[in-house]
Parts: structure tokens; C-alpha cells; sequence
């Protein structure tokens, strides 16, 4: 299912904390349901009961995802977590790279985690010095992509603790390396038409789809502005495709 979502780039990535919420953003036009805790840290976990809720719900209209939140770069800790997660039946495993420590060694044995048909995504901070250099690594040892996001949700979005020319680099490098490739952390509905000239697979939100941040419930009319601006965004390129 992950495949299928480069056709169509930028996909939209809806991070959810229960079923409820995932039926709003199915009903908003979300293309990925993220199951994510906001409370607990940059990608905490939901339960492993309310992420199957989740999953049945969706039903596998859409591609999910989830978190296995804010962990360390322990070989056994990461791929126990994965290989929990991966069996509530999601499409997607998420796991971040906090840049604390050398993740080469979870890396790769996270690429022999017994996953059956979920895929792993790897998640850099792009707050926390990311390190593109692994983007090869995540390539050869099976994960199917790569993502951007950011720590401290306090410290400002993607757009502000990057550089546009480091964004196109880890743009670049996860396409030379034939990995979906994601952009998230803090994004606003005014960050759509730059960051999809870069020309990312994904764009994920969630503090811009809720009324009082990000731990808050999210709101459907913001759901619907997204897909709203995201599917403008499109068409203008389209337009100009056509035009040249």
C-alpha cells in the first residue's frame, strides 16, 4: 500500500489518537492515518487496543501508520517495539532516530524484525542535527522509507529549524536511494505549497488540524482545509505541467 501512495504526491498524513478522530480525518480527505499519542513526546505510542481499534475502523480503505514512541537506539528495545506494533495489523512502523546516540547498530537489526507485512519508516529529527548518512543504511537493510520531523514540538516548525537547500537534500537523497520520502514537524497549511515543490511523497499534520494544539481533538473543518490546500497545490503544478 505504500507504493501507491507516491502517485498521487504529497499524500496527506493525518496523525489521530483514537478511532473517532481517524473517522474525521478519513471523512477530511486524509490519504494515511497515523496512530500517535501526542501527549507522550514527538512520536509517542498509542496502546496497542486502541491502534487495532483504529485499524479495524479504517478497514483498509486507507494505508495506517503508527509510532512506537520516543525511544532509544537499543537494538532489543527498538525492534521489540516494532515487532509489537507491527502485529496490531498497521500498514506503516515509524520509529525515530533522536540523534542521541550512533543508531547504525539498531538499524540494522531492525531490518530483521519479524514484521510480516507492515513496513518500516525511519523518522530523523530534524531539530536534532539528523544525520542524512543513515538515509543509504535505511535503504539496504529493508525499510521502505524515510521522514522528517521535529523534537520539540515548542521550538518551531520543519520549515523553520531547516534550510529549504537541507530539505531538498534529504529529498534528493531518500529518491537516489528509492525510499518514500516524508516531510512533518509543526506544519501549517502555509507550509503546503513550498514544501510540495520539493516534491516530498507525504506532508504530515497534526497541531494544524486541531483547535488548541496538538494534544487537543482535531477538528474536521481543518481536516477539510488541508485536503483543500494540498489538492490546490496539485492542481496548480498540474497546470503548469500542461502549459509547458
Amino acid at each position: 500500500m505504500i507504493d501507491g501512495l507516491r502517485r498521487g504526491k504529497p499524500a496527506f498524513l493525518a496523525s489521530v489518537t483514537n478511532a473517532g478522530e481517524a473517522d474525521i480525518a478519513v471523512a477530511g480527505g486524509a490519504d494515511i492515518i497515523d496512530c500517535k499519542d501526542p501527549a507522550s513526546g514527538a512520536l509517542g505510542a498509542l496502546g496497542s487496543d486502541t491502534v487495532r481499534e483504529i485499524v479495524e475502523r479504517i478497514g483498509g480503505r486507507l494505508a495506517v501508520s503508527a509510532t512506537v514512541g520516543d525511544l532509544p537506539s537499543v537494538p532489543d528495545v527498538l525492534v521489540t517495539a516494532v515487532t509489537d506494533m507491527a502485529a496490531t495489523g498497521v500498514d506503516i512502523v515509524k520509529v525515530g532516530f533522536f540523534s542521541d546516540d550512533d543508531p547504525r547498530e539498531a538499524v540494522v537489526a531492525l531490518g530483521g524484525a519479524p514484521l510480516g507485512t507492515a513496513k518500516l519508516v525511519a523518522v530523523l529529527m530534524a531539530d536534532r542535527a539528523p544525520d542524512f548518512s543513515l538515509i543509504p543504511l535505511l535503504a539496504e537493510v529493508g525499510f521502505a522509507g524515510v521522514m522528517l520531523d521535529t523534537a520539540d514540538k515548542s521550538a518551531g516548525g520543519l520549515t523553520s529549524v531547516l534550510s529549504t537547500m537541507r530539505l531538498m537534500e534529504f529529498v534528493q537523497q531518500a529518491r537516489d536511494n528509492d525510499l518514500f520520502v516524508g516531510l512533518a514537524g509543526s506544519l501549517k497549511e502555509s507550509d503546503i505549497a513550498m514544501l510540495a515543490d520539493l516534491e516530498p511523497d507525504m506532508l504530515g499534520f497534526r497541531g494544524a488540524l486541531c483547535v488548541e494544539g496538538r494534544v487537543s481533538a482535531i477538528e474536521p473543518s481543518r481536516v477539510a482545509q488541508v485536503r483543500l490546500r494540498i489538492d490546490a497545490v496539485k492542481l496548480a503544478k498540474a497546470r503548469e505541467t500542461s502549459v509547458a
